[in-house]
């Protein structure tokens, strides 16, 4: 009996100590898939590229993938969950501008934030985004299989990226069916489908044909509803908004645009003095309408 009772006790120190508040979790512990080696991660911030005045965190050289888990006060918590892929054009992660403050603005709205530190740069060979995807959607699972503890509902895990985070948000709601990985344990039982997803001026997703998707995006029925917020003057990418409305549109997925006639790329949450700032707000109308907050 006493050794039944340490058991419990043992258990429940696990729990406090993967779940604890801002402690990485590596989500391949036992070997990352098609990874030979862990390359010295790097972080830097650049005072030379400054967005509303600040610095940016960036990091590369990622090869072994891990999630931070932020969770709101408990008189916040509504039992949402959002994964939160930083981009940075699969090189590198923009981690604070589109990673943290991400996460504390959800954590303000009651919402569990997951922060998916993915593997970049791209690996020779393959796709851009096929490590990438193996980890988003390992997150996904690991989140649902983990539901209870997180004091989450499992219908009510989300997605959201910026720029190439939102390619990659964009794979993972896309490709429900089967992990692009092979199976690490029980999590991996688990759908890696997100309930809704949320883009941000998102990179890629337009073809090589005026009004086609790139050949990788497979949207169906099955797609999450979606909300895109876009800047006309982002030139390199508005038509990655544009089609991909478009394609969820003629597949009767309910989708959201928010299309701005300024702001540019690459803004985060911070104050650009452009009027695609006040996104976070109609994103937070948004949650509301799907009932995922109060």
């Amino acid at each position: 009996m006493k050794r039944f009772f340490l058991f419990l006790i043992w258990i429940n120190m696990m729990h406090l100590q993967v779940f604890s508040q801002d402690k990485e979790i590596r989500l391949f512990p036992g070997g990352v898939p098609g990874e030979k080696g862990n390359l010295p991660e790097e972080v830097a911030g650049i005072t030379g590229n400054k967005v509303a005045g600040e610095t940016v965190q960036r990091i590369s050289n990622v090869s072994d993938p891990v999630i931070t888990i932020y969770q709101p006060v408990q008189e916040l918590a509504n039992g949402t969950a959002m994964v939160v892929c930083p981009g940075g054009g699969y090189t590198i992660l923009a981690y604070d501008l589109e990673g943290t403050e991400i996460c504390e603005w959800l954590n303000d709205m009651g919402i569990t934030a997951v922060l998916l530190k993915y593997r970049v740069p791209r690996r020779e060979g393959v796709e851009k985004h096929a490590a990438p995807l193996q980890d988003a959607q390992r997150a996904v699972s690991y989140v649902r299989a983990h539901a209870e503890a997180l004091h989450i509902y499992p219908e009510r895990i989300g997605i959201m990226g910026f720029s190439a985070g939102a390619h990659l948000s964009v794979m993972v709601c896309n490709n429900p069916e089967e992990h692009t990985y092979p199976v690490v344990d029980e999590c991996d039982k688990f759908s890696s489908r997100p309930d809704f997803c949320l883009l941000v001026y998102p990179a890629y997703l337009s073809g090589d044909t005026f009004g086609t998707l790139a050949t990788e995006i497979k949207v169906s029925s099955k797609t999450p509803p979606t909300m895109l917020v876009q800047s006309q003057d982002d030139k390199s990418h508005i038509n990655s908004s544009l089609f991909y409305y478009y394609a969820l549109k003629e597949a009767s997925v309910p989708v959201t645009m928010h299309l701005y006639s300024q702001g540019g790329h690459g803004y985060g949450m911070r104050d650009t003095k452009a009027v695609v700032n006040e996104w976070p707000e109609r994103a937070e109308y948004w949650l509301r309408s799907l009932g995922m907050i109060e």
